[in-house]
């Protein structure tokens, strides 16, 4: 994983600046959708369908660290004091021109995985990739970046949670049955809940450099509060779920309400860089929960 020189290779630093942790936030409301799709419509699938669908929105996720990671550093936002992992254009591993090369490459290619999508599933798609792409670049670039301006949790619930679940399922059946709505809801509040616990730690960073979060506004105590909220969100909807469709295998999830507790507990009485593995295991989580859910809704097809 390093050079002979003890400097980071090349693979190395890319996979680094790509922040894999983070993708289970991309991988995750595929899943749901997919089995919101099989639920609602055995059998229909179309796999190949929701294998584009999964590239599409992991190049998106890709891109859109990137951006954050080059736009981030000259905005001012990363500095020598920062407290989360490394940033590869803060730390001089890469060249913001390098950063923002493969930037460009991960859209291209998550245009590609789109593209094939609409011809296949119908211009809808479209519109959801470019607003996508664009909000991707937009959450931390341009004349608004809006994780800078207390729209980042909204971005991230929407795009994460209702939309790539949706999208998911579209593409699959070729229409958005009731469940991708409500499973999305989950999906998306965890997904915040992982932005919650990074907003919570840069706080006092963010200050300093007009980065404007919901907790920089409100308050450190607003983003426990937050936190928290995601997780009983992410626990009453299978409940819900569960009765609506009459299927106690929707309660899988709920065997992660006691981490979700602890979790809570512990962004609550945590400062600073000891926050980095609750950000780490809030997104670990964010999939085994959408791993739960989706089994729910797969094994409670094959029950009926």
């Amino acid at each position: 994983m390093s050079s002979a020189v003890g400097t980071p290779s090349t693979l190395r630093v890319w996979l680094l600046a790509t922040r894999p942790a983070t993708l289970t936030v991309a991988v995750s409301p595929v899943l749901v959708g997919a089995a919101a799709a099989w639920r609602s419509h055995p059998g229909a699938v179309r796999f190949d369908a929701v294998l584009a669908a999964l590239l599409g929105a992991v190049f998106i996720q890709i891109g859109t660290n990137l951006a954050n990671d080059v736009f981030d550093y000259e905005k001012g936002a990363d500095t020598a004091e920062r407290l989360g992992p490394v940033r590869v254009t803060q730390s001089g591993l890469l060249k913001p021109g390098q950063v923002r090369t493969g930037m460009v490459v991960s859209f291209a290619l998550a245009t590609a995985a789109g593209a094939w999508l609409a011809l296949s599933c119908g211009w809808p798609i479209v519109a959801i990739g470019v607003a996508s792409i664009a909000s991707g670049i937009a959450y931390t670039g341009g004349p608004y970046p809006l994780g800078y301006n207390g729209l980042g949790d909204v971005f991230v619930f929407v795009f994460f949670g209702l939309v790539a679940v949706c999208g998911t399922a579209f593409v699959a059946i070729g229409s958005v049955p009731w469940l991708a709505v409500a499973a999305s809801v989950p999906v998306g509040a965890l997904a915040t809940a992982v932005l919650a616990v990074n907003n919570v730690r840069d706080h006092r960073t963010d200050v300093g450099a007009g980065k404007r979060t919901l907790v920089v506004r409100f308050g450190r105590g607003f983003g426990v509060a937050e936190y928290a909220g995601c997780w009983v969100a992410a626990m009453f909807v299978p409940v819900v779920l569960a009765a609506a469709l009459r299927a106690p295998t929707m309660l899988l999830p709920l065997v992660l309400a006691p981490v979700g507790v602890r979790l809570s507990m512990q962004v609550a009485r945590t400062e600073g860089r000891a926050l980095n593995p609750l950000l780490g295991r809030t997104a670990l989580l964010l999939c085994a929960h959408s791993l739960l859910l989706a089994a729910g809704m797969i094994a409670g097809t094959r029950a009926g």
